[in-house]
C-alpha cells in the first residue's frame, strides 16, 4: 500500500560542484579569523598580572642573632642567611654565583660550600675556591620602627666596596 500524502520522490545526492566548495571554504575560513581576531582583541583588554612573593620580609630582632653566627633560619623560606659579626648584621642571598645552585652553611669549617660545581665562600661571601666568578650577593638590611630587621632581596649587592657600605651592613 502506498502513502498518498508522500509522493514517490527519489532522493539524488547533489554533487558538490568544485565552485561551491571553494566558496563555502572561503566564507568559513573568513569567519574563522574574523572569530580569532575577535578573541585575540577581547584577550588584550585584560591584563597579564604576575602575582609574585614580596622581596622583603621582616628576619625579627637583633638581639635574636648572636655575634660570630650564621643563621640558616631563613634559607628554606626566603633563601638568605643572616650574618652578625662585630662590624654587624648582613644577609647573604642563598645563590652561587656560578650557577646560581644553593650552596651549604659549615659551621665546622666557615665557610659556604656549593655541592654541585665545588665553589666555596668565606663568612662574608668572597670566593675562597672553584668556578664562581664573583661573591655571594648580599641583601638589603635595615631596621623598621619597631626595631626588627627588615630585608629586602630585590636590592642585592656583590661589589666589596659598596656591600660594606650603608643599606647592606646594619650597624647595631
Amino acid at each position: 500500500m502506498e502513502n498518498k500524502m508522500m509522493p514517490n520522490v527519489e532522493t539524488v545526492p547533489q554533487e558538490i560542484s568544485r565552485r561551491n566548495f571553494l566558496g563555502k571554504f572561503g566564507i568559513y575560513s573568513f569567519l574563522a579569523y574574523l572569530g580569532g581576531s575577535a578573541m585575540a582583541t577581547l584577550r588584550f583588554l585584560f591584563p597579564n598580572v604576575l602575582y609574585e612573593p614580596t622581596t622583603t620580609f621582616r628576619a625579627g630582632y637583633p638581639d635574636e642573632y648572636s655575634v660570630g653566627s650564621v643563621s640558616t633560619k631563613w634559607m628554606k623560606e626566603h633563601r638568605v642567611w643572616i650574618v652578625r659579626t662585630q662590624k654587624g648584621i648582613y644577609a647573604l642571598l642563598g645563590r652561587c654565583t656560578h650557577l646560581g645552585c644553593t650552596p651549604n652553611w659549615f659551621d665546622a669549617e666557615r665557610r659556604f660550600k656549593c655541592p654541585c660545581h665545588g665553589s666555596n665562600f668565606d663568612v662574608e661571601g668572597n670566593v675562597i675556591a672553584g668556578p664562581a666568578p664573583t661573591p655571594l650577593l648580599r641583601a638589603q638590611v635595615s631596621l623598621t620602627d619597631d626595631g626588627e630587621i627588615l630585608i629586602d632581596k630585590g636590592r642585592l649587592e656583590n661589589k666589596i666596596n659598596k656591600r660594606e657600605g650603608k643599606g647592606f651592613l646594619l650597624t647595631v
